[in-house]
C-alpha cells in the first residue's frame, strides 16, 4: 500500500495492518500459509509450461482433476506432500523447490 493511502486510512480513523495481525497467526502459521501458496502457484505454472492438463496429471498422481484444482488452489485439504509430489512429477527437480522455498520470507 502506498504511504499516502496508508496516511490518508490512518488519518480517518482506520487502523492499517497486516493479515497476519488481522487473524492472530503466529510466524510459524504465516509461513505454512505461504509455503501452501507458493507451491500451489508453482505446480499450476509448471503444469501449464508443460502443456500438462489437470486430468492428464491427476492420472499421473493416481487422483482425481478436481484433486489436482484443489492443489493449484492453494486448498488447505491438500498435503503439502501431495503439492511436492506433483511437482516433481510435473519434471521440478529437488533443488528447484528448494530454491523456491528458501526464498520464502526472504
Amino acid at each position: 500500500m502506498k504511504s499516502a493511502k496508508r496516511a490518508r486510512l490512518e488519518a480517518a480513523g482506520w487502523r492499517v495492518g497486516t493479515v497476519q495481525e488481522f487473524l492472530e497467526l503466529s510466524d510459524a502459521e504465516s509461513a505454512m500459509i505461504e509455503i501452501r501458496l507458493q507451491l500451489s502457484y508453482q505446480l499450476r505454472k509448471r503444469r501449464a509450461k508443460s502443456g500438462i492438463t489437470q486430468a492428464k496429471l491427476a492420472a499421473l498422481l493416481e487422483s482425481s482433476q478436481s484433486r489436482v484444482a484443489k492443489m493449484e488452489a492453494g486448498d488447505d485439504s491438500v498435503s503439502l506432500d501431495l503439492l511436492i509430489h506433483a511437482l516433481l512429477v510435473t519434471g521440478e527437480t529437488p533443488a528447484a523447490i528448494g530454491r523456491l522455498l528458501g526464498k520464502i520470507g526472504a
